[in-house]
């Protein structure tokens, strides 16, 4: 696997160059916006670890050039940045990442995000089509898209077509972080009535019904909600 670092602090920037290659993630670096996206045109990344602020183009600039082109559709995308507030943070995520962390960070906490993000992007890769669409099966919760059926030790949980859709969302992605927004967008359609602010509502009757899986779904403050990434 191979990243790109965008990053206009050289220090910064090796710094979280070493503790990739210590997770065996090869690497490149741009300096500004337009270095990225020249660096993205002429290879061929599975990674990119963004910071927010930079000379030219902001990092949420080069997150949403990711996510419009077509041979970058299943990357991981990670934000290491100053810029602290939950608005911030959701932007972020709004644009596409799939995590957020701030400076200064934890080495450690930096390795076990990365590497979590990793294994997100290797999946996509190695899944078969039909499994990674239409069925999941994550800590005890075993969820039919096309069954519309969400089962928990053999039996199977009735869900609302919102709580369905919801559930579907987060478990596609264990560790992503989805925003209120991001939910909303993703499953808004005929029969759905869902909105920011009843998102909560829903996800609190989700958890109520998926009883001793409930902590699977975990509330991250102020930003949205993720299913929890088996370690």
């Amino acid at each position: 696997m191979k990243a790109l670092i965008v990053e206009d602090e050289q220090s910064i920037a090796k710094l979280i160059g070493v503790n990739l290659k210590a997770i065996g993630i090869d690497y490149d670096m741009a300096n500004t916006g337009n270095d990225a996206i020249t660096a993205i045109e002429n290879n061929q990344y599975e990674l990119f670890v963004l910071d927010r602020m930079l000379p030219d183009l902001s990092g949420v600039q080069i997150c949403q050039y990711i996510r419009n082109t077509k041979k970058l559709k299943n990357v991981g995308i990670l934000f290491v940045t100053a810029l602290t507030s939950s608005e911030s943070i959701i932007e972020g995520l709004d644009a596409g990442a799939d995590d957020y962390i701030t400076k200064p960070f934890d080495i450690g906490i930096l390795k076990a995000r990365v590497s979590s993000l990793k294994r997100r992007v290797e999946s996509h890769h190695t899944s078969s089509p039909i499994n990674n669409k239409n069925t999941y099966n994550h800590m005890g919760i075993k969820v039919d898209v096309d069954g519309v059926k969400t089962i928990i030790d053999e039996k199977e949980i009735k869900l609302t077509v919102s709580e369905f859709k919801i559930l579907c969302v987060l478990i596609s992605s264990p560790g992503k972080v989805f925003t209120r927004k991001q939910i909303v967008d993703l499953i808004k359609g005929e029969n759905i009535y869902v909105t920011d602010r009843t998102v909560d509502t829903h996800v609190f009757a989700l958890r109520k019904k998926l009883g001793s899986k409930s902590k699977v779904v975990e509330t991250v403050r102020g930003i949205g909600y993720r299913v929890k990434s088996e370690e």
